[in-house]
């Protein structure tokens, strides 16, 4: 770029690229150097970079800290405030690893779906992903088993759950060429189907018992006092008669 330039504290390559990694610094440095005094203005992509009074003039400095996954294919530029055609860029390469450690317990009831996953992003991508189980490679036609790799996930899946085929320990490995292979450990345990009562119908079956029992209550209750009422008009003409004779 004319009377401009970027420098940073790692190794730019030719292109324009600084290679950093996770949770590292990155100190970008612009300076023009024909006229100290003139302002300069830092965008981080198409966004303006909030700078002190103090860090606009001749020299300014960005720090990028820590670098984060969202850091990368980031281009920051440096150029004049009254001249953006005067300007210098650099765009950040993240590499990190596949976030693969460690061991997990997972529960599966029988007849259910089995699934596993593994989280495999990574820069560089990486260039093969295995299954194990109980230390050998998955036997997917003796356990029904399905792999599906996309750029981001690795998924091992079964229809249905089985305890004397799917309680294993199972075991996923990515191979990164620049940080070499990742693991994590699943420790399946498959537990026993329980019944599930489907809930709406059965309130739909309680309110209809509800109102049939309301409803006869209500009819049972018309009847009792007609009857009554029945027998005071009768016992009332009774006693009408008895006092006329009187």
């Amino acid at each position: 770029a004319e009377n401009g330039f970027i420098h940073s504290l790692f190794d730019v390559i030719p292109t324009g690229i600084l290679e950093t990694k996770l949770d590292e610094t990155v100190s970008l440095v612009c300076k023009y150097e024909d006229e100290p005094d003139e302002e300069l203005v830092w965008k981080r992509n198409d966004a303006l970079v909030s700078l002190k009074d103090e860090n606009k003039k001749g020299l300014s400095r960005v720090c990028i800290t820590p670098i984060d996954y969202e850091d990368n294919e980031v281009t920051f530029t440096c150029q004049l405030g009254k001249n953006s055609t005067v300007r210098a860029f650099v765009t950040l390469n993240v590499t990190y690893p596949p976030s693969l450690s460690g061991s997990e317990d997972v529960s599966v009831e029988e007849e259910s779906v089995f699934a596993l996953q593994c989280d495999i992003g990574a820069n560089p991508p990486v260039t093969s992903v295995t299954w194990e189980m109980n230390g050998t490679a998955v036997d997917v036609l003796a356990g029904g088993f399905t792999i599906s790799t996309g750029a981001f996930t690795s998924r091992l899946t079964a229809d249905s759950t089985e305890k004397n085929l799917h309680e294993n320990t199972y075991q996923c490995s990515a191979v990164s060429p620049m940080y070499g292979t990742h693991s994590k450990v699943f420790h399946v345990t498959v537990t026993a189907k329980t019944m599930k009562f489907p809930l709406m119908p059965m309130i739909a079956g309680l309110v209809v018992v509800c109102l049939t029992t309301l409803l006869a209550i209500v009819s049972r209750w018309k009847k009792i006092t007609k009857v009554q009422w029945h027998a005071l008009v009768k016992m009332f003409l009774s006693s009408s008669h008895i006092c006329t004779e009187l």
